[in-house]
């Protein structure tokens, strides 16, 4: 079956070399591999300790970052060596402090993990959520380099618990330990005779909770939002704007609006800035324009986002009216009100706050309008929903912590 395996990896190796050649994205995933070893050769010696965590992309990476953390504040002696499977991860996270070394994965041929694991030599390797590749964790195994999951969910519809993933299922094994999001994903493990497992919570949960302690000023927030309430929503999608836009241009004076959109092409920006018609400003004009008196601030830039969340009294996260809900712990972490799309199931921390009503999802512009009334008539239900999204987090958080616990009996 390995051999089966190889071979169609190698096989699709070629084939997304052919399309690297019209698609810009695939492009960056096949040439950002073609260094791999000569960075690792370049960064790693073979006296260096090494610890190696690999992460799918940007929302893995957030992930492990706690235990990146901590492992450096623990393990000075070892390098950090992160990997990422996705461009979208690797090129905004390829120059992070919190690693010595940040690679591609290469693609999970046996000669590949071999090669790898000679260069890197590591005597610990995380895996973060979902990323379970055979042949490296086989090596893996082989050298008898422990290896750890974090932060894993299991859905019963994974080829892990079908009749036929028993290839899939041998890889599973293969881990030392996996550290589990919730007990369904344990009872699920256990049904195929996984059962080097516990359940200990998300590491996110650790990592949103350390934004409180960060300074989160921003001048121009200050400037902008003054003593008036703010609504800011967050990655939204033009299914979320057709909703939040006719609502804006009849909103009360009082309130103020960002819009940090998850597309900030120029086109797009300036389409969304053309249907508002109230006084709107970019963050990138801000120089040029008029903040303070602006009733709506948009952000056309990345990495602004967790702290301008700070600043709202009401936040809105988008994706829930496509496929992909962003990050609703980011806003819930500081306390405030969650509005969200219908389309949430999937995301476990949005099903556990829809249900406890600190996330509110809506389905139409009616509904918004509504729960919008509502929040802003309505100090003391504003406040008790936000509390809910605060006390969910500070009491689900410390899972890396417990990783950690675990760790200090391996090295």
């Amino acid at each position: 079956m390995y051999f089966l395996y190889d071979t169609l990896v190698r096989l699709s190796w070629l084939h997304l070399k052919f399309i690297a050649l019209f698609h810009p994205k695939i492009k960056l995933f096949v040439n950002g591999r073609k260094l791999i070893f000569e960075t690792l050769a370049k960064n790693i010696s073979k006296s260096d300790k090494v610890i190696w965590i690999h992460v799918a992309s940007l929302g893995e990476f957030e992930q492990g970052l706690p235990l990146m953390e901590k492992l450096r504040n623990d393990y000075p002696q070892h390098k950090i060596l992160v990997t990422f499977f996705s461009p979208s991860g690797y090129e905004i996270k390829k120059n992070t402090t919190a690693a010595d070394v940040v690679v591609y994965l290469p693609v999970d041929t046996l000669k590949n993990a071999k090669h790898f694991m000679e260069a890197a030599h590591p005597d610990l390797a995380i895996f973060v959520k979902y990323e379970i590749w055979p042949n490296f964790l086989k090596v893996l195994h082989e050298k008898k380099i422990h290896t750890l999951l974090v932060s894993a969910i299991f859905k019963k519809k994974q080829v892990f618990f079908k009749g036929y993933g028993g290839f899939m299922r041998k890889a599973l094994k293969r881990f030392t330990h996996i550290f589990l999001q919730d007990e369904t994903s344990q009872k699920l493990l256990e049904s195929i005779g996984v059962n080097n497992s516990s359940v200990n919570g998300d590491t996110r949960l650790d990592r949103v909770s350390e934004i409180l302690d960060r300074n989160n000023h921003l001048l121009f927030m200050d400037t902008f939002k003054k003593d008036r309430l703010c609504f800011v929503a967050g990655s939204t999608w033009p299914e979320d704007e057709s909703i939040l836009i006719d609502y804006i241009n009849n909103a009360p004076k009082n309130l103020k609006f960002v819009l940090a959109p998850h597309t900030i092409k120029n086109d797009k920006i300036l389409g969304l800035a053309g249907a508002i018609s109230k006084k709107k400003v970019l963050y990138s004009k801000i120089g040029e324009g008029n903040v303070d008196d602006s009733e709506v601030l948009i952000v056309d830039n990345i990495g602004l986002l967790t702290k301008i969340y700070s600043y709202a009294d009401i936040a809105y996260v988008g994706g829930g009216f496509v496929t992909g809900l962003h990050n609703t712990l980011e806003p819930a972490v500081y306390g405030i009100p969650v509005i969200i799309g219908p389309n949430y199931k999937g995301f476990k921390e949005a099903e556990e706050l829809v249900a406890q009503k600190g996330v509110l999802p809506i389905h139409d512009a009616w509904q918004f309008g509504e729960l919008m009334k509502k929040l802003l008539e309505n100090q003391d239900f504003r406040s008790k929903t936000g509390a809910i999204n605060a006390s969910y987090i500070a009491k689900n958080k410390g899972a890396s912590i417990q990783i950690m616990e675990y760790i200090r009996t391996l090295l």
